[in-house]
């Protein structure tokens, strides 16, 4: 079953993590997990820049190696940086050790103390650890635009529908997302209903 909303168990597991920013204005927070990807993150960033609009992109250590002129970029360009884990493991399935050696690999190489979990499965004892020197950012919206399965016209009616100021939404650079498909409409209407979009830098944290 899809969960659209906060990850489940992670909400009530984790209550202390973010899941959406407090804000006084309507303002969205834009995140694009699994890059830097070459058939994806050049076009997202197309679309941002001619936007004006500035996301945060939880990037893989593997990725970031593999593409180092597109990571180079997404900072240039002035996105937030966040550590999605060298290998992007899935910590139900990985040991404490496994799991937390490749998180802090992660942050060796994208220099960020932002971490999502990947797929948010996260054990307690990971999680304990890795919050010790890292926020753990998960979401309030997920519109699976990395399901092949989902038409994008589906995705775009879930993140209008649940939209919120303050929600994180998060969306993919990875090969196979269609979020460039309703990124720009999804922006523009957004930007008509009047809302603003950030970045999750240390401001936009304090909230």
């Amino acid at each position: 079953m899809k969960q659209f909303g906060k990850p489940f168990p992670a909400r009530f597991i984790y209550p202390d993590a973010l899941f959406r920013i407090t804000v006084s204005e309507k303002r969205l927070f834009l995140t694009f997990d699994d890059g830097p990807d070459p058939s994806s993150t050049p076009a997202i960033l197309d679309i941002l820049k001619a936007r004006n609009v500035k996301a945060s992109f939880f990037c893989t250590g593997h990725k970031v190696l593999k593409y180092p002129g597109l990571f180079a970029r997404i900072a240039a360009e002035g996105h937030t940086i966040g550590n999605h884990g060298y290998s992007h493991l899935n910590g139900l399935s990985t040991s404490v050790r496994t799991y937390c050696s490749d998180i802090m690999k992660g942050r060796e190489i994208t220099c960020s103390n932002l971490f999502r979990p990947p797929y948010g499965r996260i054990r307690r004892r990971q999680y304990k650890i890795l919050e010790r020197s890292m926020r753990v950012v998960f979401w309030d919206i997920m519109p699976y635009d990395f399901d092949k399965k989902l038409d994008p016209e589906i995705s775009l009616s879930i993140l209008r529908r649940r939209l919120h100021p303050g929600s994180i939404i998060v969306l993919h650079d990875s090969e196979g997302s269609h979020a460039i498909l309703f990124l720009d409409r999804f922006l523009m209407i957004s930007m008509e209903e009047g809302y603003l979009f950030g970045s999750l830098d240390d401001n936009s944290l304090r909230g």
